[in-house]
């Protein structure tokens, strides 16, 4: 059995990833993609009382439990299926539910550090980072944050002065130089997801 190909998805919040997500699975087939979504593998926090966890910084690398992520990733890219963990952004610790994930021929990662963790970075066959001007991220990252995680415009407005800019400018912008390809104008850039298409079509061919 031929090796799962993986494909990694960064850039900043409210980028777009999700959007070029999206076109990889319209484009290859849902049944031959599997998609691991980096937020859920925030490290758990049930053992902190609800206070501390609003003190944790989430856009810091050190947010994420990486040993679990690559021990699954290795897992799926050995044809080995994971119970991915799930998190609960209004409880701010990880919930209960698991979801069960299937290797897949196509293998994508979509996640803020999705390109951060060079041994993570090692495994992947092709490395997408998704950029867009700052204003249309922060905006993008309000809505989700107040229609679907239950959050108030102050405290984003909060979060991403103290966090998520600063954090995106050390941690996340610099994983730009690793990409072998960069959307420019975010995840609606026709023409851009039209050449990444054909270059994963290009893949079930070789």
């Amino acid at each position: 059995m031929q090796k799962p190909f993986l494909i990694g998805i960064a850039g900043g919040t409210g980028c777009g990833k999700t959007t070029v997500t999206e076109r990889i699975v319209s484009t290859v087939g849902a049944d031959r993609v599997t998609v691991i979504v980096q937020d859920n593998y925030y490290r758990d926090q049930a053992h902190m009382d609800f206070e501390e966890r609003l003190q944790t910084n989430y856009d810091h690398p050190a947010a994420f439990d990486w040993e679990l992520l690559f021990r699954h990733l290795d897992a799926l890219m050995n044809g080995v299926g994971i119970d991915m963990p799930t998190y609960d952004f209004v409880a701010y610790t990880r919930a209960a539910e698991t979801i069960h994930l299937k290797p897949s021929p196509v293998l994508v990662l979509d996640g803020i550090f999705a390109l951060y963790e060079e041994k993570i970075r090692d495994l992947m066959g092709l490395k997408i980072f998704v950029d867009a001007d700052a204003d249309v991220r922060f905006i993008r990252r309000m809505l989700r944050d107040t229609e679907e995680r239950g959050r108030t415009v102050k405290s984003v407005i909060d979060q991403y002065m103290d966090y998520v800019r600063p954090m995106h400018l050390q941690f996340i912008e610099p994983t730009k130089r690793y990409a072998d390809v960069i959307i420019p104008h975010g995840g609606h850039n026709e023409p851009a997801l039209e050449m990444l298409s054909a270059r994963i079509r290009s893949l079930g061919q070789s």
